[in-house]
């Protein structure tokens, strides 16, 4: 959505107001591709322009060519010489990369999150995974994606990590376009649910237990339909 252009005339007065008024559109900007890419809203190999971008978010195009380039730099888009942005194409090769790294990342934040969950924690956990198990029924692949990341995140934050956490948030924006690919060809109904084993670890706080579900949950979801999806490509 368009910021208003404020009122101020000019001078350091205008100058002090409008630079606000540029991070808080910048942070629309983050917020609205960081979404669509975890949703899949971008689909991989399609290309978008910075411009139909930003006149579809209703900016500028400086905010959202800002935004495109630092996600670039997490290896989440790829901006091409002429001002094109895709998604890059999921190789097995980054595929296995992305997955190891999966594998040894979020277990162990997991962990370093439980000693901070709280029962609200996990009241809010068993909520999301209930309206997962909704759209795991009637095949939502976006709204599945959102609330899964949600649950993820919810138990990765407790963490307050400040270097796993965007290493993590930076793989998530780098596997989800391709997985919501995955879930529109075979769906979600061929899903396991992992996430009640996780909030039955974390109810108990068995850090081994929670590491398992967690590791249990990407190759499950991620892993062996990813796997398939690649070897028929």
């Amino acid at each position: 959505m368009p910021l208003r252009r404020s009122a101020l005339d000019s001078g350091p007065a205008k100058a002090a107001a409008s630079a606000p008024s540029r991070g808080a559109t910048r942070g629309q900007v983050d917020s609205a591709v960081r979404s669509g890419l975890l949703t899949g809203r971008f689909i991989p190999g399609k290309a978008v322009t910075i411009r139909g971008l930003a006149a579809e978010l209703g900016v500028s195009p400086m905010p959202v060519r800002e935004v495109l380039q630092r996600l670039a730099a997490e290896n989440a888009l790829e901006v091409k010489p002429n001002g094109r942005v895709q998604i890059p194409d999921m190789t097995p090769a980054r595929f296995d990369e992305v997955m190891k790294a999966r594998l040894l990342l979020e277990p162990e934040l997991a962990a370093l999150a439980l000693p901070h969950l709280k029962p609200a924690d996990t009241a809010d956990l068993r909520a999301i995974d209930d309206e997962i198990d909704a759209r795991l029924t009637d095949g939502d692949a976006e709204a599945y994606m959102r609330l899964n990341h949600a649950f993820h995140f919810r138990i990765y934050r407790a963490s307050g990590s400040q270097v796993l956490l965007p290493l993590i948030d930076s793989l998530w924006l780098q596997f989800a376009p391709f997985m919501r690919t995955v879930y529109g060809r075979v769906g979600t109904a061929s899903l396991v649910d992992q996430h009640k084993e996780a909030i039955r670890a974390i109810e108990q706080s068995d850090i081994p237990a929670l590491r398992k579900a967690i590791a249990a949950d990407i190759t499950d979801g991620m892993g062996l339909l990813g796997k398939e999806i690649l070897a028929d490509a």
